[in-house]
């Protein structure tokens, strides 16, 4: 029976264990069900606009984006789903390849597009509308080489070694206490030792930077700490144990050192999504901003990965698409004296990637200005 520190809250690196892990399943789960679901039927009438010269065929390329193709044919790519020609009969409708040749055909008088199986538009719209299976044929593709919504390496980082908890969540949980050889930094290959309990011999263990505290105001507007960030920065195997100091030897290094302070926990497979599809942002509550931007002090732009204060407790999902809204600014009327605030203007659009509780993670599509902090999100307007 292992000893247990003074003070130790109920909340132990075990329960952490068991949230990364719910986080994770959560996380699976919106994946999974965004990877296969059917586009929702919008809710206007318009058909989404076609954008001036937009291709009659466009063959997939390798290193594409299905964010690109969408601006190739629409002028709001974020209402992709409303004209994909997704064939039921596959096992994941949503999957394009390079080589793949897509067709810009008519269906009911609103475009259609879909993958050209040789028979044209007009296999392709029998095909959606249920009239004709396809037969079956071999191919076999990675699904490593399934053309993404945006490209995984620009937010893998954030997938894979980033999480947002509650700050309570990690008290009195194992920390570094400090380094072989009196070393102030230590990397792969290197040894440290952890003080509390809960650690075991044999097992793996990731090391977790402590990020600045997220907040949020409650219903008197008063400021309080709602999430913390924790960065992954190595991983280790713990290979001796006395009393409540646990040595480990460093196995991987991410991104940075480890140092004095850091967090030792328990190792979570993130399960790396293959497919994000993006998702119109409905029944979301109003209000959100971006409150961080990921590996930056200053501004965002085109593929920077940003922090919202919206998570799944205000309704938003994986591959929710918001349109980003700068401030305008404040100015002093010439004629008046009086300060005037200029209305703001939207300046792009970012599709989220990761949900937490109150926040999520998500990637700027494009930004036609720089996007500071503070600015506003809002579901894009449906119509054309």
């Amino acid at each position: 029976m292992k000893k247990v520190l003074k003070g130790m809250p109920s909340f132990s690196a075990l329960g952490f264990k068991q949230q990364l892990l719910a986080l994770t399943v959560g996380l699976a789960i919106s994946v999974g069900s965004i990877a296969v679901v059917e586009a929702a039927p919008a809710r206007n009438v318009n058909p989404p606009s076609l954008k001036a010269g937009a291709p009659q065929v466009y063959v997939v390329k390798k290193g594409d984006t299905l964010w690109d193709i969408s601006g190739k044919f629409l002028d709001k790519p974020w209402r992709w789903p409303e004209i994909w020609a997704s064939n039921r009969h596959v096992k994941n409708p949503h999957w394009i390849f390079p080589g793949d040749k897509l067709l810009l055909c008519s269906y009911q008088g609103k475009p259609l597009i879909g993958k050209d199986e040789g028979d044209g538009c007009d296999g392709i719209i029998r095909r959606y509308a249920g009239g004709t299976k396809l037969q079956p044929q071999v191919r076999v593709e990675s699904l490593n080489d399934a053309i993404p919504v945006i490209p995984l390496d620009n937010i893998k980082q954030w997938l894979e070694h980033s999480t947002i908890v509650a700050p309570e969540s990690v008290d009195n949980t194992p920390y570094v206490l400090g380094t072989a050889d009196q070393r102030v930094l230590a990397a792969k290959g290197q040894t440290i030792y952890a003080r509390g309990n809960g650690l075991e011999v044999g097992q793996q263990y990731a090391v977790y930077r402590e990020g600045d505290p997220y907040t949020l105001s409650n219903e008197k507007g008063k400021k309080y700490n709602a999430g913390l960030e924790l960065n992954q920065v190595a991983t280790g195997i713990a290979v001796a144990s006395e009393n409540d100091i646990t040595t480990l030897e460093l196995t991987d290094s991410f991104n940075a050192e480890v140092r004095r302070g850091d967090r030792v926990l328990p190792v979570y497979d993130p399960m790396l999504p293959t497919l994000f599809y993006p998702t119109m942002a409905e029944d979301v509550t109003a209000g959100g901003q971006i409150v961080r931007v990921m590996g930056s002090i200053g501004t965002a732009a085109q593929h920077s990965v940003v922090t919202i204060d919206r998570g799944s407790f205000e309704g938003v999902q994986v591959g929710h698409v918001f349109s980003i809204n700068q401030k305008g600014e404040q100015v002093r009327d010439p004629k008046t004296k009086e300060m005037v605030q200029l209305p703001g203007q939207k300046i792009g659009n970012l599709m989220v990637f990761r949900t937490f509780d109150h926040f999520s993670y998500g990637y700027v599509l494009d930004s036609s200005l720089p996007i500071k902090i503070g600015a506003y999100i809002q579901p894009p307007l449906m119509d054309d």
